[in-house]
């Protein structure tokens, strides 16, 4: 192990060590919230939060259902060198007047909340506090986490075979039409390592604006640079070594090799030892909806990108001497959001879709005493259940209200009028979806958040769900037990 690498340990530790003390006079539980692209991560962690402030009905969070939370109340985000999660400004775009979505979040941030309740039973049953922390960080950056264990050549070989793949050579053929001509043994040319970054930023924009994308190629800060725009950190890309060269001294390669390990250094490493790392729940969006749509090559995309976040976690039940200096995340939850977009009746269906696409890196996290589940849910429900005829059959449909230029059967909508949809079905058998000559598509537009009526007092209530009150049983319930 190197020194950096014993100082990195030894700084964990201590890490962890600060957060169980505080821990002692005050419970508190830290929560990561991530997704992969798309997957509804901002509305998820504003709906959480809203949820829990206003007191919405939670039925299956017990803590709730037997009325022992007597409030709920935000505090001053305590890390002065994280951004607070806005979540005024969230709740205010999807509850004002113009009901809209709230722009995706491409930084960290973090929200603290306190929650005050009645211990259950027990030899501390009474009054407590559990102090929570939700630690909101974009998808990109938990898949840029496997870099870690890899060199650049390793890297480079990965990347190009990706680019190669029948559903992504569209997207990256102007980069792979420059590849050829980037010689890992020429000259380390400064000019010529930012234009083939560009060209590989180009090709990872590209497949992050297919409206079907949800896993992308690392280095996740490329298309997310803030301040550290043009820095030699972000300044490298993939280059084809073939079968038998190597990255030697004094090269093009070992130029680019160089900045990859400082991206490692200056972007990976610190944000795993100042927050992932000290993270004691997480829960994954994945908008599965869309990588069924894109078929069989981006289901396999996605589980691959599931796989190497699971793998990155270092999951496992906590011991006293474990949390004290090297916390594990005790509980990884695997949700398919969006789930307002298809009929009840295929919940299920999109739950065991997610279950099968986590399942190898799974039993590898139970076998280590962690929990892990896969759910189907929508933090924010915008339609509602109906029925439509189609010839003699009435088929289970959902209704809603498009956004403005949404177009369903040639009609283009005006983000007033309401449309219903019949979205289709999704497999009995979760398997299924790795055949090539199936297609599970889901036919449903992006609709607009619901429009929630006040209450008899005048205040708003929070909008209508799907499960998050279960995916919150499963986080934070046994800590309000």
């Amino acid at each position: 192990m190197s020194d950096t690498s014993y100082l990195d340990s030894a700084r964990n530790a201590a890490l962890a060590f600060g957060d169980s003390v505080l821990g002692f006079a005050r419970p508190r539980l830290r929560i990561g919230v991530t997704g992969l692209s798309r997957s509804g991560k901002t509305v998820f962690t504003t709906a959480l939060i809203q949820n829990l402030i206003e007191g919405a009905k939670l039925p299956v969070l017990k803590a709730a259902s037997e009325g022992r939370i007597a409030r709920v109340r935000l505090v001053p985000q305590p890390d002065p060198e994280v951004p607070r999660f806005p979540y005024e400004a969230h709740r205010a775009a999807m509850n004002g007047p113009d009901r809209r979505w709230p722009e995706s979040t491409r930084r960290i941030s973090e929200l603290r909340i306190e929650i005050d309740y009645e211990r259950a039973a027990g030899w501390f049953k009474g009054p407590a506090t559990l102090t929570l922390d939700i630690v909101d960080y974009p998808g990109e950056w938990l898949l840029d986490l496997a870099l870690i264990g890899q060199d650049y050549k390793a890297w480079s070989a990965q990347a190009v075979a990706d680019a190669r793949k029948a559903h992504r050579r569209e997207a990256a053929a102007e980069w792979l039409a420059d590849l050829p001509g980037r010689d890992p043994d020429g000259a380390p040319d400064e000019l010529a390592a930012e234009a083939a970054s560009d060209l590989f930023k180009g090709y990872l924009a590209r497949l992050r604006a297919d409206p079907e994308a949800v896993a992308v190629t690392p280095p996740g800060r490329f298309l997310m640079p803030g301040d550290l725009e043009g820095s030699p950190a972000l300044t490298f890309a993939p280059l084809d070594f073939g079968h038998d060269r190597d990255v030697r001294p004094g090269t093009l390669a070992a130029l680019m090799a160089e900045r990859f390990e400082a991206y490692k250094r200056v972007v990976v490493t610190p944000f795993f030892r100042d927050h992932f790392a000290r993270l004691d729940r997480q829960i994954v969006l994945v908008d599965v909806l869309a990588a069924l749509d894109a078929g069989a090559p981006a289901l396999a995309d996605l589980e691959t990108a599931l796989g190497q976040a699971l793998a990155a976690f270092s999951v496992g039940r906590n011991s006293w001497l474990s949390s004290l200096f090297a916390p594990r995340i005790e509980r990884v939850l695997f949700a398919a959001t969006k789930a307002d977009h298809i009929h009840h009746s295929s919940h299920d269906r999109l739950a065991a879709v997610m279950s099968h696409l986590v399942g190898r890196a799974l039993s590898r996290a139970q076998g280590a005493g962690a929990r892990v589940e896969a759910m189907a849910l929508a933090a924010v429900r915008a339609t509602h259940e109906v029925r439509i005829k189609e010839g003699r059959e009435e088929l289970p449909a959902i209704a809603g209200v498009p956004e403005a230029g949404e177009t369903i059967d040639g009609q283009v909508f005006d983000g007033i009028a309401e449309a219903a949809v019949f979205p289709g079905e999704l497999p009995e058998r979760p398997e299924a979806i790795f055949d090539p000559k199936a297609h599970w598509q889901v036919r449903a537009p992006r609709f607009r958040p619901p429009m929630v009526a006040p209450d008899a007092g005048g205040r708003l209530r929070p909008p209508p769900q799907i499960r998050l009150d279960r995916a919150l049983e499963f986080l934070i319930g046994d800590r309000l037990a």
